[in-house]
């Protein structure tokens, strides 16, 4: 496929986040724009990189073989931000150094487990289910500071923040509940747990960036927006 229209895509999301951080009072440079690439082809890496995107994300692990084989794919960094079954991780701990979705105690061992056989060291994000809708994965926000606490002490884990996804609506607007309620559960855990490099908030998507933006978003999920034609 020609994914030359990539490189104008990326130039309107920087334009519109820049828009959003000048309403916040924020720096354009503090937002990482993750572009997801779960439904492109291996071709949409060398348009990316030719695009100064220097992030991509897949949220399952068979849909992202093929795209890390390819030649550019050592040019990125990885995240992975699907939910991540345990016998999964040995595929992922090697390929991806960040995962978005740390929703269960269990999981975050077996990450543990396996970047401390690798002598690897994973960027993990506990996933929060802000909106409380039962179809979406992530623990409950009272819940977070128990998982939390294990990835902290957990050798081969670097918990730096919290990821949530928002309910689909109509209007943006209507979900700037669930990124304010990240960001506040975010500085109450960072501070209480004197966690010093707990910055990260990995929210806003396609529809609701810009909402997820003047909330403080640091990384931002975008994908049919991007590599769709």
């Amino acid at each position: 496929m020609d994914y030359g229209f990539v490189p104008q895509r990326v130039e309107e999301i920087r334009a519109r986040v820049a828009r959003a951080c000048a309403r916040s009072g924020r720096d354009p440079a503090a937002v990482r724009l993750v572009a997801v690439i779960k439904t492109a082809t291996p071709d949409v890496l060398p348009a990316l990189l030719a695009a100064g995107i220097r992030d991509v994300a897949e949220n399952r692990w068979q849909m992202a073989r093929d795209k890390l084989a390819h030649p550019a794919a050592p040019s990125f960094e990885w995240h992975f931000i699907g939910t991540l079954q345990t016998n999964k991780v040995k595929y992922v701990v090697p390929r991806f150094a960040w995962v978005h979705s740390l929703d269960r105690p269990e999981l975050a061992r077996a990450l543990s487990e396996e970047a401390v056989r690798r002598g690897a060291l994973v960027n993990v994000l506990v996933q929060v289910n802000i909106s409380g809708e039962t179809q979406k994965h992530g623990v409950a926000p009272e819940e977070a500071e128990d998982l939390v606490r294990l990835a902290r002490d957990l050798p081969g884990l670097a918990v730096r923040g919290l990821m949530t996804m928002a309910p689909m609506v109509d209007e943006p607007e209507d979900v700037r509940y669930v990124f304010t309620g990240l960001r506040a559960l975010r500085d109450d855990l960072k501070s209480r747990l004197g966690l010093e490099a707990f910055d990260e908030l990995s929210m806003g998507m396609s529809d609701d960036f810009e909402v997820a933006v003047e909330e403080g978003a640091t990384m931002i999920r975008i994908g049919r927006r991007l590599v769709n034609p």
